[in-house]
């Protein structure tokens, strides 16, 4: 029988998890910017809509995690930590989009590790066609392409895309109502969302009527 989801994402992080319980947090940051670093660089791009930006961010992210993991307490899964990280260093850089922040990395290993992540998916993106859908996604606001591309793109359970998308700070420590709360929020948002998205599509002759 197949893995769960849950439980393949669990091997997928436990070299993450064993490095960081011995307190080689080198080492798991480099394992975790391996494992997570190209989709969350190309969620990056996607909600900034700019290739050197998100890169620009994907680099304070990856300042963020080295120096946010000796404090990670394992409440929620890696993959969702790592999203509240770029999340929140995104709506930075939306509030701020003129101040340079951390671009180079203080720690040498990780910043090598990060420079192949960024090579090898930044070349990815730029040779994916851009289809119709695509492009109408596009033009939503970073807001809802987030959340998107969280639950469909990246297919995180809605407590986890509700966790990422909380005001920033707030995803760590939520309670359970509160991360309750904002998942049925952002269910409605959703179908809105894709309704939205439907009438784009036949507007533009992409989805037939009917």
């Amino acid at each position: 029988m197949a893995d769960s989801p849950e439980e393949a994402q669990s091997v997928r992080e436990a070299p993450i998890r064993e490095a960081h319980r011995q307190g080689d947090f080198s080492a798991s940051a480099a394992r975790a910017v391996e494992t997570y670093g190209p989709e969350v660089l190309g969620f990056l791009v996607a909600v900034l809509r700019d290739e050197a930006v998100g890169s620009e961010v994907f680099s304070q992210f990856c300042e963020d995690l080295w120096t946010g993991l000796p404090r990670f307490r394992w409440e929620c899964t890696f993959r969702t930590w790592a999203y509240t990280l770029a999340r929140n260093a995104a709506r930075r850089h939306l509030r701020s989009p003129h101040l340079r922040r951390n671009a180079a990395l203080s720690q040498e290993a990780l910043a090598e590790v990060a420079d192949r992540v960024r090579t090898s998916t930044v070349s990815y993106l730029r040779s994916e066609v851009k289809q119709g859908v695509q492009r109408l996604r596009e033009s939503l606001d970073e807001e809802d392409q987030a959340l998107l591309i969280l639950r469909v793109d990246r297919n995180l359970p809605w407590n986890d895309v509700a966790r990422i998308m909380l005001d920033e700070g707030g995803g760590a420590s939520a309670t359970g109502s509160a991360i309750a709360r904002k998942a049925a929020a952002l269910r409605k948002r959703f179908e809105r969302v894709k309704d939205h998205l439907r009438a784009l599509a036949r507007a533009q002759g992409l989805l037939e009527d009917g």
